[in-house]
């Protein structure tokens, strides 16, 4: 298949995409109840969509076109509590963070679609460890040629978006030491990690006309990069976030992907180069490994810094951005939250070491997902 042409799209327009955890309420584990939930929600109008993810524990919510992070919270608001009331007629919780803190994956179901069965013939059990939970925000792009530029400057902010929505310190019950272990699953699959470098989109195309020659890649599905271009959609896809415990945060980091997209359209602060990526999966793997207590590693100068510390300043250097954007709270939030090396991961490990119970971690973040924390 050839390479579709990049669509027309409304610069600096926002999408967002949540994955979400389904869990019982007698103790919080998993729960394959994907096609009751769809059936409910059928019945709800509802801006965005919501559709079954890999596993039937799974599901996935997404906005239409936002054109600001509050206009991402009007959407998601009323998403989130028709899945919360629903979820309750089905006696079951909606959670959000990046992993199930102690399902097994094997116990996981693949939902009858034929898509995800092609996968799991294809990958096997790593299908059924894909039970992990992400934030996908699209940023729209003035052309195609403009979307790879965006990417490959995002891409130095990719430990920024990792540790900001770090949310998944817990695997099969057992404290990983990171606070973005999900993304430890998303490596093992081919075609992951960064994007090729190529700065037009003729190059691009040229690069994927060789991909599908091989047979390897079929469609831009097929690749599992931490930032891809979707020409359908005209927008780049930053896919690295946990999908947090709240859909406030998930809003505020959609402000924060918008606040530097203006940044880079409006000042072109810098051209990236082949060799931004050097440091590009030591800086990703500080990120997961101690989310804002991670070392930074700027891939220009070479420089070494707080990671928190290079957050801040990035915060300060898009402050007239997010004004003009009225995403001005949204940073806010996020830099009390830098200020006080807090995120999603550290709230789940305190929730840990007072009630020693991952299960009531869970209850207490389905309880958070409905705004009752």
């Amino acid at each position: 298949m050839p390479l579709e042409p990049f669509n027309k799209s409304e610069a600096l327009s926002l999408g967002v995409e949540l994955e979400l955890q389904l869990v019982n309420t007698h103790d919080y584990d998993l729960a394959p109840y994907a096609q009751d939930m769809l059936r409910l929600m059928a019945h709800t109008p509802l801006p965005g969509s919501v559709v079954p993810e890999m596993t039937s524990s799974m599901i996935e919510i997404s906005t239409d076109i936002c054109h600001s992070a509050k206009d991402v919270l009007a959407q998601l608001t009323p998403i989130r509590d028709a899945l919360v009331k629903n979820a309750d007629k089905l006696n079951i919780a909606v959670v959000g963070g990046g992993t199930h803190a102690f399902q097994q994956w094997h116990e996981r179901r693949i939902y009858d679609k034929p898509r995800f069965r092609e996968l799991s013939e294809l990958y096997g059990y790593l299908s059924k460890q894909f039970t992990i939970f992400g934030q996908h925000v699209h940023v729209g792009c003035p052309d195609a040629d403009s979307a790879l530029l965006m990417l490959h400057r995002m891409s130095r902010y990719i430990p920024h978006f990792i540790a900001l929505s770090a949310s998944s310190p817990y695997v099969q019950g057992q404290d990983t030491q990171f606070d973005s272990a999900r993304l430890n699953s998303v490596f093992a699959f081919p075609l992951s990690g960064r994007a090729p470098f190529a700065l037009t989109w003729k190059e691009f195309e040229a690069y994927f006309e060789r991909m599908t020659r091989t047979g390897v890649v079929r469609s831009m599905k097929d690749f599992y990069w931490d930032i891809r271009p979707k020409p359908e959609f005209g927008t780049i896809e930053i896919r690295v976030f946990d999908t947090p415990l709240t859909v406030e945060r998930a809003a505020d980091l959609a402000g924060y992907v918008q606040s530097l997209a203006a940044w880079f359209l409006q000042e072109q602060p810098f051209t990236p180069t082949e060799d931004d990526y050097l440091v590009y999966t030591y800086n990703r793997f500080q990120a997961c490994r101690f989310g804002l207590d991670a070392v930074y590693v700027d891939p220009a100068s070479g420089e070494h810094m707080p990671l928190r510390e290079h957050i801040l300043m990035t915060m300060t250097q898009l402050e007239w951005h997010c004004e003009a954007l009225n995403a001005t709270e949204s940073l806010a939030r996020l830099r009390r939250d830098v200020d006080a090396g807090q995120n999603d991961a550290r709230w789940l490990r305190e929730r840990q070491g007072k009630e020693r119970l991952l299960a009531e971690v869970v209850r207490q973040g389905a309880r958070r997902f409905r705004g009752a924390i």
